[in-house]
This record gives structure tokens, C-alpha cells and sequence, in this order.
């Protein structure tokens, strides 16, 4: 098969190329396509293009001209204090993929979408995919995400054709991720090292996060791809994250601070462009819902081969050690280069990244 992957140089995007390489025609579609790219990310023909930018339709299509399959990953996490271009990026960016899927007749989608799209929950017992998509309104992303639904909705009504595959994983991660997510989650000038070195993680007891592993959810792709399997499918691994899975994970002391101290601290120290995670992060940290993910097991064969603690604490040992790959997504994290960028274009959270 042809597959087009946007986002493929990307925490998702990578382990994906891993998974299909060898087997598949692949075009990865990146904002910025890796330089000198290395294994399997060098059996990629990649294409530039910018998904926030209109401009990015034609590119679009050109790539998907004659593709038996598109695969939506790419995403934008930051600027968080630039709402315009992250919705431009997310949701702007899913209706310029759709446009062109359209245009070109292909016949398969999967768009990555994420528990983040669902509804606030109501309990801890795990919801299946007819759970409502509505989001939770204060957190950007997740808004987002629910948004890029809402989109997939009317594409599906306007193009019966075009088999739409639904994918809602919980937070995913894997070791090379660690330098990206160190760039999004900490203060550009905080060494890698205090990942190890937190003493107390003061956060609220209830806190419960479905995880998984970055190659479980390329399974899942490219099962959903070789089953043509429409609609939507959870993805997570057993057991559900709780606080003293994390705080194991750190190797600190668990203290418990209720939700909205934690908010409010996170949005003091963001709105002072201290560091950049937004406080939307937090209300979908306590909102979102666990994951039933039976359909994936029983429609398309579907089972988590890591655990999720064995996934928390690759990821946290991926972010004290800056594991990266070789593509712009996944560069490595210097503190160099982050007090260059600091000094001579702001917090990360303020501008587009490079």
C-alpha cells in the first residue's frame, strides 16, 4: 500500500515508520522533514508542509494522489499562549488533510484522535467508545480534539466512500520521546536532571491517567489499516496510572494537594510564562475517562505488549536521559540551544517552534 503519514517524524509518527517500513509505500508529511534521515525513517519520501497554513491543501494533494491509505498524526502542543495557532495547527490542519483526502478519493482515513476528545467522566468505570466526544471546555486541547471530531463527523457524511478509522488512545510515550517532552513540560533553563531529582510530587490522590506505549498504538495503525476497520477504537494498557505509580516512577514522596491548589499554581507560574503547560492540562488530567478498549481486542486483534508502568517509567527515563531521534520533532534537548532560543525569541509557549 501507499500510505500517506502526516506527522510522521513525531512521538507517534516515528514508531509508526518503524512498524510499517519494509512493507508499505510511505510519505511522511512534516513541517520540517529530517535532514539526514537514518533506518527505517530513510525508507520515507518526505514532503514539507505546513499544516497551518492554507498553502498546505496543494502540497497535501499532490501526496495524496493515487494513496491507498492517509494516517493523521501531526498535532501542535505549543505555543500554549498562542490558542490561534494550536487551533490552526490541530483543527485547521485535520480540515486541510480532510479537504485533500476528499479531493483525492482516498479510500481509507485514520485519523489519530485521543481520550482527550471525550467528555468529562463521571466515575472510574471505563467508557467505551460511544462516550461523548464534547471535550472538557477549559482545556485547549482537548477542545481541540473534540473539534477535529466534529470534522470527522461531516467528512463521513459527505464521503461514504472513504472508510474513517477513529483511534482514542490515552497519553502515549516511549524513551525517544524524552527530549520532546522534556521542551514542552519544563522551564527552558531546568536540567533534565530534576526529572530525578523531585523530591515530593504534591498533586491530588485521585488523580487516575490511562497510558500506552507509542509502538502499541503503531500496532493498532496499521492493524486498523490492514483490516480497513471503520470507527472508533480506545487503545490503553492495564493498569491505570495513579499517583503512586508516578510518583514511584520519580522516585519521590507522594503528597496530597487537592486538584484546584494544583491548578491554580500551575496557572499562576504559566500565565508568568514560567513554564509552559497550560492549566487546561490539569482539568484533563482529573477529567478525562478510562478506557474500555474490548473493541480493539475483538475487532482488530489489538493487545498492549507494554504495560503501563513499564511505559511511565521508560518515558520518565527517556526525559533524565534527553533521548531523542534523528528528525526536528524528537532533537535532542540542549540547554544551549534552549537559552539560545529563550534569549532571542521567548518562551516556548509564546512562540511557533522552529
Amino acid at each position: 500500500m501507499r500510505i500517506v503519514i502526516t506527522g510522521a517524524s513525531g512521538n507517534v509518527g516515528t514508531a509508526l515508520v518503524r512498524r510499517l517500513a519494509g512493507h508499505h509505500d510511505l510519505v511522511g508529511v512534516v513541517r520540517r522533514p529530517p535532514t539526514d534521515p537514518e533506518g527505517s525513517l530513510a525508507e520515507v519520501e518526505w514532503v514539507a508542509a505546513d499544516l497551518a497554513d492554507d498553502t498546505a491543501v496543494a502540497v497535501l494533494r499532490r501526496a495524496c494522489a493515487g494513496a491507498d491509505a492517509v494516517v493523521h498524526l501531526a498535532w501542535g502542543f505549543q505555543p500554549s499562549h498562542r490558542l490561534d495557532l494550536m487551533a490552526e495547527t490541530g483543527v485547521g490542519g485535520t480540515d486541510r488533510v480532510l479537504t485533500a483526502v476528499g479531493a483525492e478519493s482516498v479510500p481509507h482515513l485514520v485519523h489519530m484522535s485521543s481520550v482527550g476528545a471525550y467528555s468529562p467522566r463521571q466515575d472510574s468505570r471505563p467508557v467505551t467508545e460511544e462516550w461523548p466526544t464534547a471535550g472538557v471546555p477549559s482545556s485547549p486541547y482537548s477542545s481541540h480534539k473534540a473539534a477535529a471530531e466534529r470534522l470527522l463527523d461531516r467528512f463521513e457524511s459527505d464521503h461514504a466512500a472513504t472508510v474513517v478509522t477513529r483511534l482514542r488512545p490515552g497519553i502515549i510515550g516511549q524513551r525517544a520521546a524524552g527530549s520532546a517532552l522534556l521542551r514542552y513540560g519544563l522551564p527552558a533553563l531546568a536540567p533534565a536532571a530534576l526529572v530525578r531529582l523531585l523530591p515530593l510530587l504534591p498533586v491530588d490522590r485521585t488523580l487516575e491517567i490511562p497510558f500506552v506505549h507509542a509502538d502499541d498504538v503503531a500496532d493498532a495503525v496499521a492493524r486498523a489499516l490492514e483490516a480497513g476497520a471503520p470507527g472508533a477504537f480506545n487503545l490503553a494498557a492495564e493498569p491505570v496510572l495513579t499517583v503512586e505509580h508516578i510518583a514511584a516512577a520519580l522516585g519521590a514522596r507522594h503528597v496530597h494537594v487537592p486538584a484546584p491548589v494544583v491548578r491554580a499554581a500551575v496557572a499562576g507560574s504559566w500565565h508568568a510564562r514560567l513554564q509552559p503547560l497550560d492549566p487546561g492540562w490539569i482539568d484533563l488530567a482529573f477529567s478525562v475517562p478510562l478506557l474500555d478498549c474490548s473493541r480493539a481486542r475483538s475487532e482488530l486483534g489489538w493487545e498492549p505488549t507494554v504495560d503501563a508502568v513499564t511505559v511511565l517509567d521508560e518515558v520518565v527515563a527517556g526525559m533524565a536521559d534527553r533521548s531523542s531521534r534523528p528528525t526536528p520533532a524528537l532533537r535532542p534537548r540542549t540547554l544551549v540551544d534552549l537559552a539560545r532560543r529563550f534569549v532571542t525569541d521567548g518562551p516556548v509557549s509564546s512562540r511557533r517552534l522552529p
